[in-house]
Parts: C-alpha cells; sequence; structure tokens
C-alpha cells in the first residue's frame, strides 16, 4: 500500500511544479507564444506524470482520500506563487490554507 502513498505524493508534487512552470511562461505576449515556451511544455509534461501517478494511487487508495489529499497541492503552490511570483498572502489566503489542510489531515486519519 506504501507505494501507492508515494505515487500520489510524487505525482502531488509533479502537479505543484507543473503548475508553477505554467506561471512561468505566462508572460508570453500572446496565447500560442505561451504554449511554445520550454516552461509551459514542461509543466504540460509534468501535469501529464501527476495524471498518470495518480492513477496508479487510485488502484488502492480511496477517491475519498486521495482527491481530496491533492489539495495540499494549493497551499504549497500559493505560498511558491508569493516566494517565486510576489503574488499576494495575506490573513485571508493563509485562513483559507489552514482550513484546506486542516480538511486533508481529518480525511486522511485512520
Amino acid at each position: 500500500m506504501t507505494i501507492y502513498y508515494v505515487a500520489l505524493g510524487i505525482g502531488i508534487l509533479a502537479g505543484i511544479g507543473g503548475q508553477i512552470l505554467l506561471k512561468a511562461g505566462a508572460d508570453a505576449p500572446d496565447f500560442i507564444g505561451q504554449l511554445m515556451r520550454p516552461s509551459t511544455l514542461c509543466g504540460l509534461a509534468l501535469y501529464g506524470s501527476a495524471a498518470f501517478l495518480y492513477i496508479l494511487a487510485l488502484r488502492k487508495i480511496p477517491v475519498s482520500v486521495a482527491f481530496p489529499s491533492v489539495s495540499v497541492s494549493y497551499a504549497l503552490v500559493a505560498i511558491l506563487g508569493h516566494f517565486v511570483f510576489g503574488e499576494p498572502f495575506g490573513l485571508k489566503q493563509i485562513g483559507g490554507l489552514a482550513l484546506i489542510m486542516g480538511g486533508v489531515v481529518l480525511i486522511n486519519q485512520p
């Protein structure tokens, strides 16, 4: 069962990397330019990898546990967005992310 949780964890990390790379490519002057940026292409590849790892995880982890666990990525992407791109991160974001993380912890209890 551990390998499935490892796959889920790596899939979550791949999704986070994909999101950050997509954001990095978002400063192109037009949509086609954005699609052709290496950061966008790598971000899409990471998203694809994340999907395959998620599929593997779903072989043994209930979707009612696996899917909410993916929301950990929301918190990490918000934090990275603040430090990498200078995006806002105030009390509203901290409160919302604390609620998300609390839910993830709760849902993963045996």
